[in-house]
């Protein structure tokens, strides 16, 4: 089978989920089933096959070099900024210089400026990733980095209360469709049945955004006090720091991210004008692929993706579809005890191990997430391989998360509680991005790109309720079970994620079923 494509794409036929190989893509860009000479492949065929394959691996890890370390630094640093006020609440403590003694804040109103950041993110997730649909994606994520790192800066000049809360909003406004612009963007460029992986590629920055944090800011910890006058508290350097550098790398977007693989196919033409106007002052980034790799790749993308104009109305049938609340459900849970102990995980330790140093807190809260991201790079390969059974490979993890915090709530010894949430780290590791893979591939196959990008916004957004859950109702929030050593926050954290593995196990068995009706169809011709 040759490798070159046809103009337009051609009928979009179901295949396996298993595999989208060069294989899937003949002469003239239909499906291999359509032609009569494929099946009967000569040796000619067979061997210009196999070097279509040869030629597709190297396409995708050329897009691997040009995206995900991109894409990596920026969760990154976000996931820094975001998640860093966990950090601040025990650093410098025998100083009295922590975040809350700093600002004079109650355990009520840390909990609620931590759960005020998802309010806000919820509300705007979804029109910020439809934004995505109509402006070059790589412009909408720049432009989520910069005011991230704005924000984020501005922390360091915090005062009071109130606008701790005002920027925590602000903050939720400007992350907005970060998490689900960049699962859309994957999209783009990466077949559903390999896109699982990279989404786990960069989601590891997150781990090892939470794993270094503990590090780094135990070095910030050491810089309390330097600056003019009485100069800066160790957390306030610690968002002055990681506030600047998102702002560099958000404008180092602009031209490192290539725009979607043709620029001439975004679904929408109702922001033409505004667009031509604006794209004068926006930097050019160059193409990802040129000449025939690009035509190859191209043709191979049409295999498994739909694109073409959207209106509401299409966003409307997303929002009836009946796998899409499952999935919310499914991200509720696990997202909701991964901010849980992202959050609260020095305040957590701190009451199974009372003697450390705040020093020692940060330090110790470092292997959590290198456990979670070594889950994450034995897992999201596997959910790709067996992409059919993707559901499992969140259903598993989910159980390990439940173990760990049993565990911790319920073992006598201090460093076995402990050990607890380093299972809980590694049961962590590949629950989100199977999710958002999930929501990309199934919503991609019955309504195509506007699918994908407002499916995993409202998976993302919606979702986030379970963050809410935690930050404000949980640990700082619960008034006396920090008595109780937490067991309270701990357990209903274990019932968050038993809603998640049920729902898993129903968009298994609706995936199943569905698969088995497009086989049958195949077959049937």
């Amino acid at each position: 089978m040759a490798t070159t494509s046809s103009p337009g794409p051609g009928p979009i036929a179901p295949i396996p989920f298993e595999t989208a190989t060069a294989t899937d893509v003949t002469k003239d860009g239909s499906d291999s089933e359509n032609s009569a000479s494929s099946l009967i492949p000569g040796e000619g065929e067979v061997a210009e096959e196999e070097n279509a394959e040869v030629v597709l691996g190297r396409i995708y890890r050329k897009l691997d070099r040009r995206i995900i370390p991109p894409f990596w630094t920026l969760y990154f640093l976000c996931a820094a900024i975001r998640s860093n006020i966990g950090l601040s609440l025990t650093m410098n403590l025998s100083e009295k210089h922590s975040l809350p003694e700093s600002l004079g804040l109650s355990s009520s109103q840390i909990s609620l400026s931590l759960a005020l950041f998802y309010i806000t993110y919820i509300l705007f997730d979804l029109p910020a990733n439809l934004l995505m649909l109509s402006l070059p994606p790589h412009l909408c994520l720049s432009r989520i980095v910069i005011l991230v790192g704005i924000i984020g800066s501005l922390h360091a000049a915090l005062t009071a209360a109130w606008n701790f809360y005002l920027l925590r909003l602000l903050l939720g406004v400007v992350i907005a469709g970060m998490w689900p612009g960049m699962a859309y963007y994957i999209s783009l460029f990466y077949p559903p049945q390999i896109a699982g992986r990279r989404i786990g590629m960069y989601f590891t920055a997150a781990q090892v955004s939470a794993a270094v944090g503990g590090l780094v800011s135990a070095g910030f910890q050491k810089m309390d006090g330097l600056g003019i006058g009485n100069g800066l508290e160790g957390w306030r350097w610690m968002v002055l720091v990681y506030g600047l550098l998102a702002v560099v790398d958000g404008i180092a977007i602009l031209w490192w991210l290539p725009d979607r693989p043709d620029a001439s196919t975004r679904p929408t033409t109702a922001s033409k004008s505004f667009w031509a106007r604006l794209e004068h002052f926006i930097p050019t980034s160059p193409p990802a692929l040129v000449g025939r790799e690009a035509e190859m790749h191209l043709a191979h993308l049409r295999k498994t993706r739909k694109g073409g104009s959207w209106s509401m109305l299409d966003v409307g049938k997303i929002m009836l579809d009946p796998t899409l609340y499952p999935m919310i459900l499914m991200y509720l849970g696990v997202v909701g005890v991964g901010i849980g102990v992202q959050s609260f995980a020095t305040i957590i330790i701190k009451s199974i191990l009372p003697g450390l140093t705040s020093i020692q807190l940060s330090l110790l809260a470092a292997p959590i997430w290198i456990c979670d991201l070594i889950a994450i790079l034995l897992v999201t390969p596997l959910s790709d391989k067996y992409s059919r059974h993707r559901p499992v490979f969140f259903i598993v993890p989910a159980l390990i998360q439940i173990a760990g915090l049993l565990l911790t709530t319920f073992a006598h010894n201090g460093w076995v509680r402990y050990a607890g949430l380093l299972v809980v780290g590694f049961g962590l590791g590949p629950t989100v991005p199977v999710t958002m893979a999930l929501a990309s591939e199934d919503f991609n196959r019955r309504h195509g790109e506007v699918g994908v990008a407002a499916a995993t916004a409202v998976v993302s957004g919606l979702g986030n309720i379970g963050s809410v859950i935690t930050t404000w109702g949980l640990y700082t929030g619960w008034k006396g079970d920090k008595e109780r050593g937490y067991r309270g926050s701990n357990l209903v954290m274990c019932g968050m994620v038993g809603v998640s593995i049920v729902n898993a196990g129903w968009v298994w068995w609706r995936r199943m079923v569905r698969l088995r009706r497009e086989e049958g169809v195949v077959d049937g011709r």
